[in-house]
């Protein structure tokens, strides 16, 4: 394992100084080196960590590298333009859900990070794009984590199907009234959607009543 590791620190080095002189050659104007080069530094940083088992630390260096890569990109095709601030909050994530452990499954941990979540997004909203609610979309998905996780620890299938339909058809709700309030298209996913939890409901009342006669006739 050694040597695979030394020959993935070798021969990642020795592509990146070919690529860049490439670069240098063909097209100094245009930085792309900095694509190929993110992937081959995480051969050797990937096997270094994986034999010695150092999972958490792996997380903790592979965030850091792809947030400097995103900086990196943001700073030399759209300095004016700070995209990076909308992608770098799941990547932190990462690391702080690994060093969490076991704790990382808890509901507790699934509210902060939904909480959490949506306070950073809102903030972005409201100060670099207020023009539009696009909060609304992450909004949405992140509430998932908490919802998802509260009924599965308790198995409440059937209320998970009740309350993702209500989460759903609030979000189509909103959607509509924001992005197009002339036309009232809503109804169409949340009646494709009501059919989730009817089904719910009439699979677990048949099975409770084929168990009550089956229970009878013994």
């Amino acid at each position: 394992m050694k040597n695979l590791i030394n020959f993935s620190i070798a021969g990642s080095l020795m592509t990146i100084i070919f690529l860049g002189i490439v670069n240098y050659i063909t097209s100094p104007q245009t930085l792309w080196l900095i694509y190929p080069c993110l992937l081959l530094l995480l051969w050797p940083i990937t096997l270094i960590f994986m034999v010695k088992k150092m999972y958490k630390q792996y997380s903790l260096v592979c965030s850091a590298m792809i947030i400097a890569f995103l900086i990196v990109e943001n700073y030399l095709y759209a300095p004016h333009h700070l995209w990076f601030v909308y992608a770098i909050y799941p990547i932190i994530w990462w690391p702080i859900l690994m060093y969490l452990d076991e704790k990382a499954k808890t509901l507790q941990v699934a509210l902060i990070g939904c909480v959490s979540t949506i306070i950073y997004y809102s903030l972005l909203n409201m100060i670099v794009s207020p023009q539009y609610p696009w909060v609304i979309y992450p909004t949405f998905l992140v509430s998932w984590w908490p919802l998802a996780l509260y009924h599965a620890q308790r198995k409440t299938f059937v209320a998970f199907s009740v309350t993702a339909t209500l989460l759903i058809s609030i979000f189509f709700i909103i959607v509509n009234v924001v992005s197009s309030p002339g036309v009232i298209w809503a109804v169409y996913p949340i009646f494709v959607t009501l059919w989730w939890p009817l089904s719910m409901y009439f699979y677990v009342y048949k099975r409770r009543m084929y168990h009550a006669t089956f229970m009878k006739r013994m």
